[in-house]
Order: structure tokens, then sequence, then C-alpha cells
């Protein structure tokens, strides 16, 4: 066979892999459709994403829902996939809306966008999200508490009476037995490793260790240079939240106001004067506000390539599987299964995992904000409106309308909105799934492939904390230190990154759970399209986020051998 028709025809493979004869019938969650029959008080789309869209101003009944003319304009767009027909849907000029074409362009490596699967998203008069508006207004009391006292605050403890009890779909976190929430797993990701060592993953804390520095000094290795991973924080307080008066959140909501004008209400984070380490639940959502995606996992990578194995291989992190570690002893892995090919992976993965979620969100599911979600929860409690203005009987769970966490909120606050870390509030396009969340799974599991899952973090440093103030980092010393590993720190740095941004305020966790699957289809699809890519013989194997095991590879048993996505 000539270069040539073997090139084709590993293409020609790949293409019919990533674009299946028939592809998964997507839905939404029937929310929409029901504002649009005028079904069980869904009126004027109130269960969707309208964020930048005009609203209706506060002294009017329907007063915070989305003006009806101007969402149809927007499935209109959605609908005929014309560039043009977006340009004309009615936005405020402030906060134009975020790239909804991405959600239609190809990719020439990796399962078609269209051909990913995410199940409909939690309906607003749901236990399920009244469970997860719960966990979103009890992280905002929790905000300021430093990750190491939360087996003994008393605010994280009433967090966890609450979620433990009042809500029936409220999700189970893994370790759970009769008490499903515990001060041990509270605000955690679904994986073992979520539940394992400190909150905090080692990827967002450590530094490498190199000839003039220590792994806890927090500096990763960058080639000569090097990354702190100390940032700039924001103060901590009430007061240094956001969106929490009617009109401010309001005027967001229409995109009239542009957060980076000094004149305007939601501009202000009121920065820390130290770089500090990761501490509490506000360093983690501002962490995320400003991150240049995919750089956490890009410094994960870094610090895993610069391990300090205490053994003569340098590499003994390595997925045994590799095929330099296994199979060939002349050569050495360089722009294939070397740190050049596992580098770029990380990033080759990002824009694909993010397309595919720009698709579901914008043609798909088009799933309200919390802080909207927020504000429909405000208009149906408050009795601050104008006398002229009735209260709004939105078809809300009442686990949510009856919860004690509102009323702590009210009493804090002044209003039941859900305070927002970003001064802007949410970005401009739909809550589900979430970009973070996809690229963290699609990153994570490109990292997973070729690293080993099983290495423990404690065989090349010992695992740390933030200490009180964070300006340093100090030892963990928790019995389960030794059990961190490579495959846990990864899946929990996933849910740091993810659910970073619930804590925020701007995603729900069904959010981070079923983003985390989305990024994951893709990585696998694109880690399949590249099996015949190669001339070496190679498996890789390693855990999908739900457990279970997943192989790939020229050299791999054909009946261990499984896809990642099943159509």
């Amino acid at each position: 066979m000539t270069r040539q028709s073997e090139g084709k025809r590993i293409r020609n493979e790949a293409r019919d892999r990533d674009y299946p004869n028939r592809f998964p019938l997507n839905r939404n969650n029937g929310e929409e459709e029901d504002a649009e029959h005028n079904r069980k008080n869904y009126r004027n789309y109130i269960a969707n994403y309208s964020k930048s869209l005009p609203h209706y101003d506060i002294n009017n009944n329907n007063a915070g829902e989305v003006k009806p003319d101007a969402y149809k304009k927007l499935l209109h767009a959605v609908d005929s996939e014309d560039p043009n027909d977006f340009e004309k849907i009615p936005v405020g000029n402030k906060n134009p809306l975020t790239n909804p074409l991405s959600g239609l362009s190809f990719d020439l490596e990796g399962l078609d966008s269209h051909a990913t699967y995410v199940p409909p998203a939690p309906r607003i008069d749901s236990p399920e999200a009244a469970g997860e508006v719960a966990e979103l207004y009890w992280m905002v009391l929790c905000r300021d508490v430093h990750f190491n006292d939360f087996g003994t605050d008393i605010e994280i403890q009433h967090a966890v009476d609450d979620l433990s009890t009042n809500y029936s779909k409220f999700p189970l976190p893994k370790n759970s037995n009769t008490h499903p929430v515990t001060t041990k797993n509270i605000f955690r990701g679904f994986t073992k490793g979520d539940v394992t060592g400190p909150y905090l993953s080692q990827f967002l804390l450590l530094g490498s260790k190199d000839v003039d520095q220590d792994s806890k000094d927090g500096y990763i290795k960058y080639g000569c240079q090097r990354i702190d991973q100390r940032q700039l924080t924001v103060m901590g307080g009430k007061q240094n939240d956001y969106l929490t008066k009617y009109q401010d959140w309001l005027d967001v909501q229409d995109g009239t106001k542009n957060p980076a004008d000094p004149n305007n209400i939601a501009c202000g984070n009121n920065y820390d004067t130290l770089r500090r380490f990761i501490r509490n639940m506000r360093d983690l959502a501002n962490y995320v506000h400003y991150d240049d995606l995919p750089q956490e996992f890009i410094n994960a990578c870094l610090i895993l390539l610069h391990f300090d194995p205490p053994c003569k291989n340098p590499r003994a992190d390595f997925d045994p599987q590799n095929p330099y570690m296994r199979r060939y002893k002349k050569q050495v892995g360089f722009g294939t299964f070397g740190p050049p090919h596992i580098f770029t992976l990380v990033t080759e993965v990002t824009t694909r995992a993010l397309k595919a979620a720009w698709y579901h969100k914008w043609f798909v599911h088009r799933r309200l904000r919390p802080e909207a979600f927020g504000g429909l929860i405000h208009r149906q409690k408050t009795t601050t409106r104008p006398p002229s203005v009735p209260n709004p009987s939105y078809p809300i769970h009442n686990e949510i309308l009856n919860s004690e966490v509102l009323n702590r909120i009210n009493a804090d606050y002044g209003s039941y909105l859900l305070p927002q870390v970003f001064p802007e509030g949410s970005p401009t396009h739909p809550s589900y799934p979430a970009g973070h969340a996809t690229i963290a799974g699609a990153c994570v599991t490109i990292l997973k492939a070729f690293f080993m899952e099983d290495y423990k973090i404690s065989q090349s440093v010992n695992p740390v904390v933030a200490s009180i103030d964070g300006t340093a980092l100090v030892d963990y010393n928790g019995p389960d230190k030794d059990e961190l590993t490579i495959r846990g720190e990864l899946d929990k740095l996933a849910a740091n990154i993810a659910i970073g941004r619930n804590m925020a305020g701007v995603h729900y966790r069904s959010d981070y759970t079923q983003s985390l699957l989305l990024g994951e289809q893709i990585a696998c699809s694109i880690l399949e399209d590249q099996e015949k890519t190669y001339r070496e013989k190679y498996c890789i194997k390693f855990h999908k986020f739900d457990g279970s095991v997943y192989h790939t590879g020229s050299d791999c048993r054909r009946t261990e051998k499984e896809r990642c996505v099943d159509i």
C-alpha cells in the first residue's frame, strides 16, 4: 500500500467514525415549548437563557421577563443558522452574545459536535433544580470559609444539614451512605478522587522541583522561566458580591451596563494587595473568572512532566502502556508519545470541546443562568415591589421556594437574588453545558491517557494545602495523604475548575456533571481518530469519570477495546 492510499484510508475510517449514519436525538427539557404554548405558566420564556435581550422593566407586571418578540428572533436565528439573522437579534449594546456561530462549525478531527449527546437539563419545576439552586445559595453564604475549615465551620454544617435533608433529588456524592452530604464531601465532585484528600487539587497549588526551587515554593517550571501558582485575589465579604439589587440585576440582564465602565454599579472587584494561593470558594471563583483556558491543564501537564520521582527512570510517572516505556528500548518518544505530543494534545482538544458545548448551549438547550433563576425566585417572593406589580406565580419547585437558605440570603443581602462573584454576573451565553467544565473533561481525559493513573503524589512530593492567609503552602497531613493519585487529583482538578464556576454563581451542578462527560466524549474520539496514525504499537488504557476502563490503540486486544461514545 502506498503512503498516499494508506493515508486516505486512515482519514476515511476517521470520517466514518466521527460522522455515524445516525446522529443522537438531542432534545431540550421542553420548557421553551411550554412557553410557546402558554402551558404551566411558563410565560415569556422565563426558564430559558435571555441575557442581553430586552426585558420588561421594574414597573411592568412581567418585570424581569424577556420580551417574547426578541426571544423569537433568537429562535429564528437558531433555526435558520444564518449569521445575518443573529445580527438582527435586539441585544443590549454593552454585552453582545458570545459566539453562537461556533456551535455550527465543523472540525477535521474528533466526533462532530452535533454527533455528541447531552441529556435534557433539569426543569425549574423539578426537585433536581431545587437542590441545585439551594446548593448555589449555600455556596454564597460559605464563600469565605477556608477549605481547611470545612470540617469545623458552623456555616458549612448548616449547609450540610440543609442539603442532606430538605431536597429530595439533590445528587448524592460518591461516598454517601445514610447521610448524603457531609463536611467531607460538600461542594465536591462525583468521582472517588474528589473526596480523597484536601478540597483543592494539588495541580492548583504545587510547583515543580528545579535546581533553585522546591515544589512547595509554588512555581511551575516553564523551561528556564517559571509560573507562580499564587494569584491576584479579591477581598471577601458580602460587600464584594454583586447583582444583589433588582434594578442593577435587571440592567445587566438587558445588556445595558458595561462591567468595564467605571461608572457602572457592577464594576469594581476590590483586589487584595497580596497574591495568594487559593484558600476558599471566592478565590477559586476568581481564578476561573480570569483564567486563559486551558491554562490550568497546561500547568498540570507541566507539573507532571517535571515531577521528580525517586527512581532512576525520569519518566516513571508516564503510563506504563506508553510504547517507549514498555516496548522500545533503543528509542525515546518525543514528537510521538513524548512531552511535546502530550502537551499539544491538551490544547488540541480545547477548542473542539468548546464547539461541542456551544452547539448544545445555543442550538439545543438554551438553559437560563442561575442569576436569572434567582431573579424568578426574587420576583415570586419579594414584598418590596411597586404596589401595582403583583407577585407572579412561577412553576418553581416548593423545595427551594420554602427553603430556609432563601431567608438567610434575604437577611444578609436585602433580596432573594443570587449574589454573584463576577461584577458582570454570568457570561452572555446559555448555562448548559458549561464551557469550563467541557474543557476540563476533555483536557483531563488526555492527561489520564498518558500518565500513570495510580502513581501516588507522595512518591514525589508531600501533598500541600494553602496556609491560613494563603501566602504559603503547608504540608497536608490528613490520614489519606498517601492515597492521592495522579488520576484522583486530575479528576479533582476537573471538578475544581468546573465547580469553581458554580461558586461564582454562574453554573449549576448538572452543568458540571454532564459537561465533564461531554468533554470526555470529544477527547476519546480524538484519541480514536489518531489510533492508526502512529507507527508505534501501543495501547492507551485509563479510567473514565464514571469509573469504567477505556482502551484505545493499535496494540489493544479487541476484546478489551471499547469506544468512548456509543451512538
